[in-house]
């Protein structure tokens, strides 16, 4: 956050209108966001597993996310979040899976919403260093038991949608 200069006026900086008389945000639309997501997973001889990764905050359980970037393909930046949040590499869907809300946490303590389009994720490699490794913990589970550990409600449901559609069938 930048500090006022003595010459500043607090309405030209923000999200506030420059006229001094009409002092009130430039948009009374909440405020909400589209993020992307990879789930991670792999067959085992166990079944099919799905990689969760801690948050940095509260180290709950959740996917690896964030926010796309200009000009990339959301599949590409949903990779790039699986690399530097959980450190693996794969074969990324070109289209989401689905798509979850959940309200994001803000530094200055109010929320946003956000939407997520959730990415399946061939995990063919796990790095053994990654940009984020040392502030988040990442983890394979059995799919039901990665439900069950996340917080959302919607990505329970997708997680056991993808593990009903990919795991292997009993005979």
């Amino acid at each position: 956050m930048r500090t006022l200069e003595s010459n500043e006026s607090p309405l030209i900086l923000g999200r506030m209108r420059t006229n001094p008389a009409i002092a009130r945000p430039v948009s009374a639309k909440p405020k909400t966001g589209s993020q992307v997501a990879a789930l991670p997973f792999r067959m085992t001889e166990a079944g099919l597993e799905v990689m969760l990764i801690t948050s940095r905050r509260t180290r709950r359980w959740i996917v690896p996310k964030g926010w796309p970037e200009a000009g990339s393909p959301p599949a590409a930046d949903a990779a790039r979040e699986a690399l530097e949040e959980a450190g693996v590499v794969g074969e990324i869907a070109e289209k989401p899976f689905g798509a979850f809300h959940y309200l994001k946490e803000r530094k200055h303590g109010d929320g946003m919403n956000c939407r997520v389009n959730l990415f399946a994720l061939k995990v063919t490699r796990q790095r053994r260093t990654w940009p984020e490794k040392a502030s988040r913990d990442a983890k394979w589970f059995p799919f039901a038991e990665a439900a069950a550990l996340v917080s959302e409600p919607e990505l329970k449901r997708l997680i056991l949608k993808f593990g009903a559609q990919h795991a292997p069938k009993a005979h």
